[in-house]
Parts: C-alpha cells; sequence; structure tokens
C-alpha cells in the first residue's frame, strides 16, 4: 500500500516515515504542499497523510486537491493547531482523520490501519 507524507518538519517527516515503513507501507514524501500537490498528480496513493501548516501551498488546499484528482483516497490531518475551525475545514474539504501533534507512533498506525481497512 502506498502512502504519501506531507510534512516540513524533518524530524516529523522522517519518524512518519520510519513507523509507517516499519508497518510494511510503501512511503513517498514531500517537504511542503506544492511539491504534495505534484506528488498527487502524478502517483496513485492509498493513503495521505498531511500537515496543516506547510510552505507555498496549506494542508487545507492539499486536501481540496486531493479529492479532486482521488476522490476516495483517505487523509489524516496533521497538526500543532487544534483551532477547531482549521479541523472543521479540514473534514468538510473531505479529511477523514486529524491528529494533533504530538502524537503516539502507535496510535497513528492504528489510525492508519482503520482506514485502509476499511
Amino acid at each position: 500500500m502506498k502512502v504519501l507524507i506531507i510534512e516540513d518538519e524533518d524530524l516529523v517527516r522522517k519518524a512518519l516515515e520510519f513507523r509507517l515503513k516499519k508497518d510494511g507501507y510503501d512511503i513517498t514524501t514531500c517537504r511542503d504542499g506544492r511539491e504534495g500537490i505534484v506528488a498527487i498528480h502524478a502517483e496513485k496513493f492509498d493513503l495521505v497523510l498531511t500537515d496543516l501548516m506547510l510552505p507555498y501551498n496549506n494542508g487545507l488546499e492539499v486536501v481540496a486537491k486531493l479529492k479532486e484528482v482521488q476522490k476516495t483516497t483517505p487523509i489524516i490531518v496533521l497538526s500543532n493547531i487544534g483551532l477547531e475551525n482549521v479541523v472543521l475545514d479540514a473534514f468538510n474539504l473531505g479529511a477523514d482523520d486529524y491528529m494533533t501533534k504530538p502524537f503516539s507512533p502507535k496510535e497513528l498506525s492504528v489510525r492508519v490501519k482503520r482506514l485502509l481497512n476499511k
């Protein structure tokens, strides 16, 4: 299963990549929203994890673009901000789940598996 991680913080991106590779997923990573949008136009993913606060195109723009291109691909939004209106915007655009940073790698694994085994 192919997972796209869009995260601008190197340490977080590498930790997500390490954990999900350990779980057996094929991982593609991007450092900003622009790279993420290019990736979703170039390749089909089984799941996308995206931060909200990204350079160039923010996570909400990424979610909206992904739902135009790959309507059924599940999305987990990650963020330091737990602002209710931002969370609701993400869900209204098509996000399937939301995790506030910092989060447990084990919890992330469970959420990814849950979305991929629907």
